[in-house]
């Protein structure tokens, strides 16, 4: 049986016609369009302010209003970073000064947002203080970027910027002339007419939404009135587009307003706790990551809108024909965005590409890069909501190793607790939580539980005794600590953007504050959109305060990651800071830097064939985001999946970067030693295949932790030339390990057809069976019986590491021999990494690792009796001379000085070799052997 995914409450949440800001700026936009040619924008940069200086363009933005009279002046400021991205933003110079007036004697903050980097930029904002500029009577040029070959044009009436690379235009700013900034003004409240008194003229603007809003029961006062942001942004010649998660939707973002398959709303940014969510559909879910990359053959360009509130994104494609006679053929499509946030700043992150890595690398030098995690968490993790006692749990750890059923990780949701209050525990039913440990640590597993962000508010209860009298929560318009209903109940939240509440909760994780946590114990964070069962649209009024009295509405999908990082931190503080270990969190909410702290998972999916779907292109589009570490709920959460779905579910989850299985409370028990034959053996397959290719995953996960490139790689960005796979969204690679892997996601498939790309020379290889496949551009179609393997090819010219003993868990494997998989290209030549570390403290960060490259390349030797052979020469080098100097570094090495490479498998080997029953084999300091 499976969940009906039409029970996602649609009345809960807003459409765009019921958000007053999303409504004005598309009527805004519509407007313009309206007027065409002779719409004038009102938006011009005054020349006498402009200055370009150590890196930056500075001016002031004149914004003329309808009256003729009076003018809003709004600082602008451009700077040009040494990695070649550019940052616009823009302010408001009265809401910048405090010169406005708060209604309702509201203690909120006056200015515009403006702290958001302080919680999602870490760096990568050095100027380039080498920048060229010229100006003229009607723009600005300025030549950037570390080749010098980048161009911002900035126009001064009306104001626009074009962003050009080799001078070609690749982004456009406010083209469209739609650049809205909601300036400051009085509310005049119009007073009855007295008998014969004139009226008054019509506003000439929607007034009904600007100085209070109501939905769901709840009226936002909005003290400061209107105070949104909206910009068109361009990309000409661009047809796809991905990015700006999370939804559940395609890779290649829709349309939504208009064209063939397009969304009747635009994409919606507001972390929101969305009960079984439903498919194809631009309706907000529990994060925000504002990133968006706009791609086409050989080209990659991207935007980030750095902006924490509520925004909107609409997306309208038009094609445009090179000759009016050529219908079409010939022809480029012009992808139009509107971006529009309710508050804060205009602050706008540009990247030229033109490669997808030369997108992602900056975002992550900016953001963070994804944290390399421990290597239990690449593992498998078993949880439901919930494991009922620590004997259920000692009994469900001791069945798998009975079925000889390798995991990592067991999980406890709410219930493990005392009446639903964190940090305690259920004493009638986890009575002896450390012992229950012990033994899950015997084989080097690990538990992890959930705390929330909600402390519920019942008496005698030390936690929100302390969070109440230091003044630690959010507090609600008033300035009074905001109550609202979670699962305790009656529940205050913490304010996690204060740093007191930070102290005080790294202080709650303590092994003496926290009895039966152990340093086995890690974290799990839900509900941190954050999640109010009785607020509007689920979470927090929006002009509920936080710390430094800013509304909530300004940082509301940063909340999540406000939290995360307060729970990273406590579990850092937990340990000796001499040796500390990286900590693992798991969370629902997240935004842009999120990814520096631990992982997420897709929330609250259901056990259905189009969720299972549905997961990978939403797992592509967070790792394209800079979110690598990455997971859906195998087998749904919602409802009970049948036996084939939950196999089809764990041999496609095998290939998530986060791999978990969890279900709610109502649904039957499902590990994986229940589901019987037929099924037991294939889920089986699929996790024992996933331990053997830890090392692979762990070295992939060292590249995202260096690099910023993903784990999960979609086909356009591994083949950025190659046009047929630009939408493609149902096969991805692992890394760098040139694995291909398309799972089987329709009911009762028994085959799927995979896409190969163009390549004359580079052969794909069945992983299993070393079947060859090549040629250019086209489909293959490989059996995939339920009972067999997830279906992976894997590409010539990539060597894979990995390890072939079956265990427990992967802390078992630890000293086990290495094998690597030799996949040659047509040349045979092939090569690889490999990357280790001790996989749970940061002594890496001091030399403590090995990372390896191998190359095979092909050569010709005589053997003894004088015949000419075919021979493959592999060689391994350092890929970091610092490497092995410290102390520490050179005790990681003695370590593991008895972990050898036992096994080489070589995929398309050299057709001399066929027949032959033994390979000669020549090792440096060695000498010969067969």
């Amino acid at each position: 049986l499976t969940t009906n995914a039409a029970a996602v409450k649609h009345e809960n949440f807003k459409t765009c016609e019921q958000s007053g800001f999303c409504k004005r700026n598309r009527a805004y936009a519509d407007k313009a369009t309206a007027v065409g040619s002779s719409w004038v924008p009102p938006y011009n940069l005054d020349p006498s302010s402009i200055s370009v200086k150590n890196g930056q363009l500075t001016g002031v933005l004149l914004k003329s209003l309808e009256s003729g009279t009076d003018i809003v002046r709004l600082p602008l400021t451009i700077h040009f970073l040494e990695s070649g991205v550019a940052r616009v933003t823009l302010d408001e110079e009265k809401r910048q000064k405090g010169e406005i007036e708060l209604r309702h004697g509201s203690p909120a903050r006056k200015e515009r947002y403006n702290e958001v980097q302080d919680w999602a930029i870490v760096g990568g904002l050095t100027v380039d203080k080498k920048v060229s500029a010229t100006t003229a009577e009607k723009e600005t040029i300025v030549s950037y970027g570390p080749s010098k070959n980048f161009k911002a044009v900035v126009k001064h009436a009306p104001f626009s910027i074009d962003f050009l690379r080799d001078d070609e235009t690749q982004i456009k700013f406010n083209a469209k002339g739609w650049l809205s900034m909601e300036h400051w003004r009085p509310k005049i409240d119009r007073e009855e007419l007295k008998e014969g008194e004139p009226a008054p003229p019509e506003p000439t603007e929607d007034e009904s939404t600007w100085w209070e809003e109501s939905f769901g029961g709840n009226t936002d006062t909005k003290p400061r009135g209107p105070e949104s942001v909206g910009l068109d942004i361009t990309f000409p010649g661009y047809e796809y587009v991905y990015g700006v998660p999370e939804h559940a939707g395609p890779l290649s973002l829709k349309e939504t307003r208009g064209g063939s398959g397009a969304y009747d709303q635009p994409y919606r940014l507001y972390n929101s706790d969305v009960f079984e969510y439903e498919m194809d559909t631009p309706m907000t879910l529990y994060g925000a990551i504002p990133l968006m990359q706009a791609h086409r053959k050989d080209s990659t360009v991207g935007v980030f809108w750095l902006n924490a509130a509520e925004t909107w994104i609409d997306i309208v494609k038009s094609k445009t024909s090179s000759n009016p006679l050529s219908l079409g053929i010939g022809g480029k499509t012009d992808t139009q965005t509107h971006w529009f946030s309710e508050s804060g700043l205009l602050d706008v992150f540009v990247f030229l590409g033109p490669t997808p890595k030369d997108i992602i690398q900056p975002y992550n030098e900016l953001t963070g890069y994804s944290q390399l995690p421990q290597h239990f968490a690449l593992g498998y993790h078993q949880c439901r909501w919930n494991y009922v006692t620590d004997e259920d749990v000692k009994d469900v750890d001791r069945k798998f190793d009975k079925h000889k059923i390798p995991y990592d990780v067991i999980w406890l949701d709410i219930e493990y607790t005392e009446g639903k209050k964190y940090f305690t525990w259920d004493k009638d039913n986890f009575p002896n939580p450390v012992d229950m440990q012990k033994q899950l640590d015997s084989h080097g597993r690990k538990l992890v539980i959930i705390v929330d962000p909600h402390i519920k508010n019942e008496g005698n209860y030390p936690v929100v005794d302390t969070l109440k009298s230091q003044n630690l929560g959010v507090n609600n318009k008033e300035n009074n600590i905001f109550e609202g209903w979670c699962w305790p109940g009656s529940s205050y939240w913490i304010d996690a953007f204060n740093p007191s509440a930070l102290k005080w909760w790294k202080s709650l994780f303590a092994y003496a504050n926290f009895p039966g946590t152990t340093p086995t114990t890690f974290l799990w964070n839900d509900m941190n959109e954050p999640s109010v069962f009785n607020g509007p649209e689920t979470t927090m009024p929006k002009d509920n305060l936080h710390f430094g009295n800013w509304e909530h509405r300004d940082v509301h999908n940063v909340n999540g990651l406000t939290f995360v990082n307060a729970t990273y931190e406590a579990l850092l503080a937990r340990d000796d800071p001499k040796h500390p270990r990286r900590p693992f969190v798991l969370t629902r909410s997240f935004y842009a830097g999120s990814q520096r702290m631990g992982a997420m998972w897709t929330g609250d999916n259901l056990a259905s064939w189009d969720h299972l779907e549905a997961s990978i292109p939403m797992l592509l589009t967070q790792n394209i985001a800079g979110f690598s570490f990455s997971g859906a709920d195998v087998g749904g959460f919602f409802g009970n999946p049948s036996k084939e779905l939950l196999t089809r579910w764990y041999q496609a989850g095998a290939f998530y970067p986060f791999f978990r299985g969890h279900a709610h409370i109502d649904s039957r028990r499902r590990e994986p030693y229940l589901a019987g034959s037929p099924y037991v053996e294939p889920i089986t397959q699929a996790l024992r295949l996933r331990y053997s290719l830890l090392p692979a995953w762990y070295t992939a996960f060292h590249t995202a932790s260096t690099t910023g490139e993903p784990v999960m790689r979609p086909m356009w960005y591994v083949h950025p030339a190659d046009e047929a796979g630009f939408a493609l969204d149902d096969q991805f690679y692992v890394g760098e390990t040139g694995l291909l892997v398309k799972p089987v996601l329709k009911e009762g498939a028994e085959s799927v057809d995979i896409y190969l790309p163009p390549s004359a020379e580079v052969p794909y290889y069945n992983y299993f069976t070393f079947e060859k496949y090549s040629g250019a551009g086209k489909t293959v179609h490989l059996d995939a019986p339920l009972t067999g393997n997830t279906p992976v090819l894997m590409r010539g010219g990539h060597i894979l590491p990995r390890k072939d003993r079956p265990r427990r868990s992967s802390a078992l494997m630890k000293w086990d021999p290495y094998t690597l998989v030799i996949a040659l290209d047509g040349n045979n030549n092939a090569e690889g990494e490999l990357y280790i570390d001790d996989g749970e403290s940061f002594e890496f960060q001091k030399g403590a690792y090995i990372h390896r490259r191998f190359r095979v390349s092909s050569s010709s030797s005589s053997s003894s009796s004088s015949s000419s052979s075919s021979s493959l020469r592999l060689v391994s080098e350092n890929l970091d001379s610092e490497q092995g100097t410290s102390k520490v570094a050179k005790a990681f090495s003695k370590s593991m000085k008895d972990v050898r490479i036992e096994k080489m498998v070589i995929i398309g080997a050299p057709k001399e070799w066929e027949g032959k029953v033994e390979v000669l084999v020549r090792e440096d300091g060695v000498g010969e052997r067969r």
